[in-house]
């Protein structure tokens, strides 16, 4: 039996507080985790008062829950709740910062091989619209972003920076604070898609010297879907002008005149998920409750140890990089298409995910890795289900 060392964690009180754990082994937290009752009774008391009392009246009785989800967030991260602003995905809160800011032809903007396809298509749109140039950072020895190369590149000259924290075809985490620290040497503007990486391993912008931050709910911090938060650091709200404003973000001040609002709330629409709102606020205070710190530790601890013991099945590779590695732990087994092995192990009841080279051009594709299956852990899981797993896969690896 696997064993993870920290028997002060509260592992039965959480389980007790995840009822999905009662009807599937989930090792698909990278793609949305099991939320915790907390967050699903904020969800559901919250449509239940909109049906009761209507939508409108609902969002007027829950005002000051819902301006505490911005104390909750800034809490999480390190920043100040006006630095905050809470947009329906951590996709689209990454466009409003980037697609905001101001680019001028021949601007170099430097990214990594392991950034999220999204964010990708977005630059090579902007490439497109203001001829700005991309820039592929190599990977060092350890498959993470390779800092001397970034440095010879900041030193030429580059207008931003965009780093994938944690990438969703594997289980590096990118040294951020590091990254941060070269752009603030070289006056370079500084985007974090923090998306796989919030909940999952402590985050402090201003340790990190980010001036963006993008993140969603629905995974390591175990919130509901449709729902993230962008951070937008005070000085750097105006140097990005969202690429569409509506009454939320704008002041009509006159026939002809609008006035931006103040702080980041101009990245929100008026008509938003106020469930889904509430619901990333209980997910943060449960998860602050914790502490990501404590919580972080387990994931990590429970992911080395299905490594560990998936390396050792025949047929099978893992395809983790990084110095320091997260919850999420890729594989692919010889002879068997991965999304054929995510399909066998749903009917067992065990949940994983996948992911195509044509998600990760730039990572997989570029490393000639085929679809790999993603399995990744969170500190809800036991140890006996990691045992079920590798159980699992042994069975069809043979």
């Amino acid at each position: 039996m696997t064993q993870v060392a920290d028997e002060t964690f509260p592992l039965t009180r959480i389980r007790e507080d995840t009822p999905g754990v009662n009807e599937v082994v989930h090792f698909n937290n990278c793609g949305s985790a099991l939320p915790p009752t907390p967050v699903l009774e904020t969800v559901i008391n919250h449509l239940k008062r909109e049906a009761s009392i209507g939508g409108y009246e609902a969002a007027d009785e829950a005002q000051e829950r819902l301006n505490a989800v911005y104390d909750s967030t800034a809490k999480l991260i390190g920043s100040q709740a006006h630095e905050i602003a809470v947009i329906e995905n951590a996709t689209r809160a990454w466009d409003m910062a980037v697609y905001g800011y101001k680019f001028s032809p021949g601007d170099r903007v430097l990214l990594c091989r392991a950034e999220y396809v999204s964010n990708v298509i977005a630059l090579l749109q902007l490439k497109e619209r203001h001829q700005i140039e991309i820039v592929v950072i190599d990977d060092d020895e350890y498959g993470q972003i390779d800092l001397v190369h970034l440095e010879e590149e900041l030193a030429k000259g580059a207008e931003m920076v965009t780093l994938t924290h944690t990438p969703t075809s594997g289980g590096l985490i990118n040294p951020a604070e590091r990254v941060g620290a070269l752009c603030n040497a070289y006056d370079t503007f500084f985007v974090l898609d923090a998306c796989q990486s919030i909940g999952q391993t402590p985050i402090n912008v201003k340790e990190i010297g980010c001036q963006v931050l993008s993140a969603t709910s629905r995974k390591y911090l175990r919130g509901p879907r449709g729902v993230g938060f962008l951070y937008v650091e005070e000085s750097a709200l105006d140097r990005i002008e969202p690429p569409f404003l509506d009454l939320r973000a704008a002041t009509w001040t006159s026939d002809m005149g609008y006035e931006i609002v103040d702080g980041a709330k101009r990245f929100e629409n008026w008509e938003t998920n106020f469930a889904g709102k509430l619901g990333l606020g209980a997910a943060i205070d449960y998860a602050l409750d914790l502490t990501v710190e404590k919580t972080s530790i387990r994931l990590k601890a429970l992911a080395e140890i299905l490594r560990s013991r998936l390396v050792s099945l025949n047929h099978l590779s893992i395809h983790d990089q990084g110095e320091d590695k997260g919850g999420i732990v890729t594989f692919s087994i010889e002879g068997l298409e991965s999304e054929v092995v995510s399909q066998k192990l749903r009917a067992q009841k065990i949940n994983t995910s996948t992911t195509a080279p044509g998600a990760a051009r730039l990572d997989l594709d570029h490393r000639g890795i085929p679809t790999v299956v993603r399995a990744s852990t969170h500190y809800y899981n036991s140890e006996e289900e990691v045992d079920i797993f590798v159980s699992a896969v042994d069975r069809l690896s043979n």
